[in-house]
């Protein structure tokens, strides 16, 4: 069947032959780098950041996908290093006076592939992939690299802020450029880490001295307190009679120690003192009387108030 008429097939029409990679539109592929969000795959739209490997996202799609992480979204994976909005960063971009976007009218006569929405404030090159750019972590400007050659300084040519030559991050870098960033970012991490640790360490190491001091200071205070109990009445005693008491008399200092010694738990006679002294107190040996020579109405201490 076939092949009528004297018709001769030929031999790639009869043999099938390997398939042909199919190549990817480079045009087609810059523009979906540099014009749509990778996560969402929606037009890039103010406010736009970028990642720590240079990645452009719509800040709200980062956002929800952060407030939501278990919703089922395309191209999850190109975001599993991001984990919160210190990883991302918002990129000061400066406007494309040429480009019109939506303002103008599609008469087909005119290709804006590669007319990019933003440029270099430097130089003026367009954003579209054609050419290097670049942008900084300290302050968030975007650049052309050959603007960065070019003026050799550590101070931002938009803002002029300080940064390092570790700040710049390129934006949709190749797979060789994506791989440095990312041991960036993980060199980065770790660093942070290591601080966070050292950190913690030094606020126990400075609390765990204090609690000891805080419990020698509260055994004083108790100390304190007891000592001060049985005095308690004879320092209202003396805090209400005043410098002039009854007798017109002023406590002296001596009045106060002597006060203090007789309150004492420790006996005046236990003390390493002379006879002579011990003598002139009532608890001395001396100062004691047999019943012979008490009578029936004296006390034993004949104290009379």
């Amino acid at each position: 069947m076939g092949c009528d008429g004297g018709t001769i097939p030929k031999r790639h029409e009869l043999v099938k032959g390997p398939k042909k990679v199919e190549k990817v539109d480079k045009s087609a592929e810059l523009v979906a780098k540099w014009k749509y969000c990778v996560l969402s795959q929606e037009k890039l739209r103010r406010p736009i950041v970028a990642c720590e490997l240079g990645r452009l996202y719509n800040k709200d799609a980062i956002i929800e996908y952060l407030l939501d992480k278990t919703a089922e979204r395309p191209n999850t994976e190109a975001v599993v290093h991001i984990r919160g909005i210190k990883d991302i960063k918002e990129l000061n971009l400066t406007d494309n006076p040429e480009w019109e976007g939506e303002r103008r009218t599609a008469k087909g006569d005119r290709y804006e592939g590669h007319c990019g929405m933003f440029i270099c404030p430097v130089v003026g090159l367009e954003m579209n992939g054609k050419h290097r750019f670049v942008y900084l972590q300290t302050c968030g400007c975007v650049f052309s690299d050959r603007a960065m050659k070019e003026v050799k300084t550590e101070i931002c040519h938009k803002c002029g802020e300080s940064f390092k030559y570790e700040d710049i991050v390129v934006l949709n870098g190749c797979k060789e450029e994506i791989e440095k960033l990312r041991e960036k970012m993980e060199e980065r991490r770790a660093r942070v880490k290591t601080k966070k640790s050292k950190k913690s360490k030094a606020a126990e190491t400075v609390s765990t001295p204090s609690e000891p001091k805080d419990d020698a200071q509260s055994q004083q205070v108790d100390v304190a307190e007891e000592s001060s109990l049985p005095n308690g009445g004879e320092s209202d005693q003396s805090g209400l009679d005043g410098p002039s008491g009854p007798s017109g008399s002023s406590t002296s200092s001596k009045d106060i120690n002597t006060s203090k010694n007789s309150t004492s738990k420790r006996s005046i006679q236990e003390m390493e003192k002379s006879e002579a002294f011990k003598s002139l107190f009532t608890t001395h040996s001396s100062a004691k009387r047999t019943k012979a020579q008490t009578s029936n109405w004296v006390t034993h201490t004949p104290y009379h108030f």
